[in-house]
């Protein structure tokens, strides 16, 4: 008999609409209410499920609707309407700055990211000095964020997210933090997370990787899901660019 499939992302005929303010009203227009306002649909009745252990590649082209539709699975932006459940822990990739506070120190945030992506206490000091380790920030990390360069709080923000240990990893082929060095150590690290069967969601318009390390692919095309399979949705996909 087989072993049912544990789904641990699933979306429910979500919509995400966003009101687009073009001008300043004029006084006239304030007065009886009118406005140049615009809604534009970043996501309409996606319906998902992503199952434990699985490899997903996200395709589509610049404004279809990717990054929308992760920031939503993540919890950085909500949903209009539709459901939406995450079981395990996630940890996105894409936005390694997020819960970053400038006036705090690396250390400090390293604390206030950790438990914000999940971790407790215990875990931090238990992982702190092997982030601390891994970020090679030297004495910045003493420092408030704000002395920091846009690599620096990349490289601690990398630190932090792959030593909270996700069940769901969320990234984007645009993660490069630091140097060669860095990028290197970066990309072991997440081969680790490969190899260890860990769920996964890529966003990349990388079609051979992708090809290559994803069970299933998703084309996400004016907001919606237009097709997902495997090698056939990259055939398509390439045809109809």
């Amino acid at each position: 008999m087989k072993s049912k499939k544990q789904t641990v992302i699933e979306l429910d005929h979500v919509y995400k609409i966003y009101t687009l303010h073009h001008e300043k009203p004029t006084f006239v227009e304030n007065v009886v209410k009118l406005g140049r306002k615009e809604q534009f649909t970043a996501l309409e009745d996606i319906n998902l499920r992503i199952y434990k252990g699985e490899k997903v590649g996200i395709i589509g082209s610049n404004g279809s609707g990717k990054t929308t539709l992760l920031k939503i699975i993540v919890g950085i932006t909500r949903q209009n309407s539709g459901t939406v459940k995450i079981k395990g822990r996630i940890v996105s990739l894409i936005d390694v700055e997020a819960g970053f506070h400038p006036d705090l120190t690396g250390e400090e945030n390293i604390f206030l990211n950790g438990l914000i992506i999940g971790m407790n206490k215990q875990e931090i000091r238990n992982k702190f000095e092997q982030i601390v380790k891994f970020a090679d920030i030297g004495k910045f990390i003493d420092a408030s964020l704000y002395s920091y360069s846009e690599g620096m709080k990349l490289r601690l923000g990398f630190a932090v997210a792959v030593h909270a240990e996700p069940d769901i990893l969320i990234l984007d082929e645009g993660i490069s933090a630091g140097d060669k060095d860095f990028q290197k150590k970066s990309s072991k690290k997440i081969e680790e997370f490969f190899k260890k069967g860990k769920t996964i969601l890529i966003v990349s318009h990388w079609l051979e990787y992708l090809e290559k390390n994803c069970d299933r692919i998703i084309w996400i095309g004016n907001g919606k899901i237009i097709s997902e399979g495997n090698k056939e949705v990259l055939e398509s996909y390439i045809k109809g660019k």
